[in-house]
């Protein structure tokens, strides 16, 4: 089973002065490391829609790019894996 996930934006506020490119990067490449690693529990019902996901784990207070990209991943994982709340 594959697992295709399209993220539209994501929107940080607070991290003025970070770049937006070497956060992306970082991004795309730790959640395709966790999806590839532990997988999407919640494509286990089926085709899905996530419109938004809430109540996910904290940033850190950071201005590293990799250091905010990879703790990205991991929250957004986390809310693909059930941890958060479905918008």
């Amino acid at each position: 089973m594959g697992v295709n996930v399209h993220i539209g934006e994501l929107v940080l506020d607070g991290f003025d002065g970070v770049d937006p490119d070497r956060v992306a990067v970082a991004f795309q490449a730790e959640l395709a490391r966790l999806v590839e690693q532990r997988g999407v529990p919640l494509a286990a019902w089926g085709p899905r829609r996530v419109d938004g996901i809430a109540d996910l784990p904290p940033l850190p207070a950071t201005t590293s790019p990799a250091r905010l990209g990879e703790a990205l991943a991991r929250s957004v994982h986390a809310g693909l894996s059930g941890r958060g709340r479905s918008g």
